[in-house]
This record gives C-alpha cells, structure tokens and sequence, in this order.
C-alpha cells in the first residue's frame, strides 16, 4: 500500500472514530439520564446528572481532539482505553450476542479500529493537527 492510501485510509479511520466519540458524549449532554442508567447497569457505580455532563463534555473534547488529530498518542490512547473498557465492561451482552445484545457486537471492530488507529498514530499525517503544529 502506497503512503497516500495509507493516509487516506487512516484520516477516514480518525475522522469516523471521532465522531463515533463525538456523537456517544452528544448523547451523555442531550441525555445524561442514559449514561446514569447505564454506568449503574454495566459498571455497577452510581453517578450524579451533574457527573453525566461533565463525562459528555471531556468526551466531547476528546472526540475533538482525535477528529483533527491533535496529540494523538494521548488522544488516540485515551480513547482506546475509554472503548476497551466500555467493551470489557459488556461482555456478558458479548458472550450472548443474539436476541437483544446484537448491537454489542458492534464494539469489537470498533475496538479493533482504535487499535489500529493507535498503532499506526505515526503514520497518521494527512490533516493532522500535530503535523501542522511541527511545521509551524
């Protein structure tokens, strides 16, 4: 594969990835009620409305931050990190993946793409914050 679809390829990677974030902390900020249920559900921990917000914002800056490619070691990391545990945190749905749980299947390759993503982070020019921020 020639550098130019390779950072191509990576550029829909991030920029699909970010707004995968982008649009779960949208939905912690129009319904932080979700996340609330959800944190007590899959991880057994009781959070504040308040809480839900703050986790929507963080998030939302951190989609930010992998959409444009901006200190992707972090950014890319945290979100990997972020994703494997939510997935982790599922397995049971993955385990049984038939019936209610199918849409947990989903997260697999969603974590096989960050893994990617964060693997290949050095090769991840093509409108990349960082790079323009080397230049300058």
């Amino acid at each position: 594969m020639n550098a130019t679809r390779l950072s191509m390829a990576l550029l829909v990677l991030r920029i699909g990835l970010g707004v995968f974030l982008l649009l779960w902390s949208i939905d912690k900020l129009v319904a932080p009620e979700g996340m609330v249920a959800i944190y007590q559900f899959f991880y057994d921990i009781g959070i504040t409305i308040k809480t839900a917000y703050v986790a929507g914002a963080l998030e939302l800056l951190l989609s930010l931050a992998i959409i444009l490619g901006f200190l992707k070691t972090y950014s890319y990391g945290l979100g990997l990190v972020l994703h494997a545990i939510s997935t982790i945190a599922s397995y049971q749905q993955l385990l049984h993946p038939f019936g209610g749980n199918h849409l947990f299947i989903a997260a697999l390759p969603v974590l096989a793409a960050f893994i990617t993503l964060f693997l290949l982070r050095q090769q991840d020019n093509l409108w990349a914050l960082d790079v323009a921020l080397r230049k300058r």
